[in-house]
């Protein structure tokens, strides 16, 4: 008999998710009846505000949601979309430039196959969120590293990103607050990389995701509002997942340039049609509802923010630099590698992170997962105490 065909070689190449590969191994444990505390999702800990439950508990009473709708999103939803846009961006689009996606990742991934052809060099400063190389991989793209250490936190310069680049380079991926790192470029920062940009005719696909998730009365200024000539090449991906403890409704959007947006939503009609209604409209009142809670949870994570870097930065060996924004702490740990810990010498960061969980039970997402060794990422996206619980063992650890 002949042997079936072989799988698709492109997708068995792709990786697993390494933050929800290590959450799901936490949950687990924790089904084990082990005391394990996890950093490893970048998930709120808080429930949706009840304002957005009630629009969606309201959804569900209208049998017109119970349809097809447009593919591209509602048009209420858009045009509020289109008006956070302007609001938090600095950009002033129309609706047809916009669209709704099932979360922000099938957004990030529509952006890649909207403008990468195959061969085409996408630059992709690191650390960054596991998903990148492997969606741009996905629109047969290859990703092209560059690292910016502690040292720089985290944030690459123009003069890394010219080195980089050739003539196949055609894709910046801009970041800013950063997953992993928590890192907000400055506005001077942001303008310097906007305007090399748009003098090489690079398209910037920007995640804005965490942009309300800032600390110490800073703005995370968004690229096209740094540079507002780049409008024409920058994909703007955002969503609700973050800012209002939504992620599971799953309702994200892209915002781009007309032809971009046509593409890809010529995509879209074919891979997943319209968003769940009900969450859509529960979207639109997160967009267009009192921002009170909002407020209430960033100053929440602000709180945690600083007692976790206080409390890492008390542990020998470990470099922690102050992230700006995001929920994110990504310590620098190349001074605990090599050494002995509990009988044990890890090498590199995975190893440490293994250590971590085999021996105080806490789940830390090693820097593997997005880039280069030598760090972890811990989401301080949990409560109080278990937050302070989880540091209390790593310093017992690593003293």
């Amino acid at each position: 008999m002949t042997e079936r065909a072989p799988l698709s070689r492109k997708l068995s190449a792709i990786a697993e998710s390494a933050t929800l590969k290590v959450d799901a191994k936490a949950k687990a444990l924790k089904a084990e009846g082990r005391p394990v505390i996890s950093y490893a999702a970048g998930e709120p800990d808080f429930p949706t505000p009840q304002f957005i439950v009630d629009a969606g508990i309201e959804a569900m009473h209208n049998p017109a949601n119970f349809r097809y709708t447009p593919a591209a999103g509602l048009p209420e939803l858009r045009e509020a979309i289109a008006a956070k846009t302007l609001r938090d961006s600095g950009l002033a689009v129309e609706p047809s430039q916009i669209i709704v996606t099932n979360g922000g990742k099938q957004s990030v991934y529509q952006a890649f196959q909207a403008v990468v052809n195959p061969g085409d060099e996408v630059l992709l400063p690191a650390p960054y969120w596991t998903t990148y190389p492997e969606a741009i991989a996905l629109a047969d793209g290859v990703p092209v590293e560059v690292f910016a250490g502690s040292d720089q936190d985290y944030k690459v310069t123009v003069d890394q990103l010219e080195a980089a680049r050739t003539d196949k380079t055609t894709v910046l991926v801009f970041v800013s607050p950063s997953n992993p790192t928590g890192s907000v470029y400055t506005p001077e920062e942001t303008r310097a990389i906007g305007e090399w940009a748009l003098t090489h005719g690079i398209w910037v696909i920007t995640d804005e995701i965490y942009q309300n998730l800032v600390y110490e009365g800073i703005k995370a200024v968004s690229i096209v509002e740094a540079v507002p000539e780049l409008a024409n090449q920058t994909i703007l991906v955002n969503g609700v997942a973050k800012t209002y403890a939504m992620t599971g409704w799953r309702v994200g959007w892209m915002v781009g340039p007309k032809d971009a947006i046509k593409v890809a939503a010529n995509l879209q009609s074919h891979l997943s049609s319209n968003v769940n209604n009900v969450a859509q409209r529960g979207a639109i009142a997160a967009l267009t509802g009192p921002q009170d809670e909002v407020e209430q949870m960033r100053q929440a994570f602000d709180r945690r923010r600083q007692l976790i870097v206080a409390e890492l930065s008390k542990i020998d060996g470990m470099k922690v630099p102050n992230p700006l924004g995001a929920f994110y702490v990504y310590p620098d740990v190349t001074g605990l590698l090599g050494k002995t810990w509990r009988g044990k010498t890890p090498q590199t960061s995975l190893e440490l992170a293994d250590l971590i969980l085999d021996e105080v039970e806490v789940a830390v997402v090693p820097g593997e997962a997005f880039g280069p060794s030598g760090f972890i990422r811990l989401s301080y996206a949990l409560g109080d105490e278990e937050l302070l619980e989880g540091v209390r063992r790593l310093q017992e650890l690593f003293s």
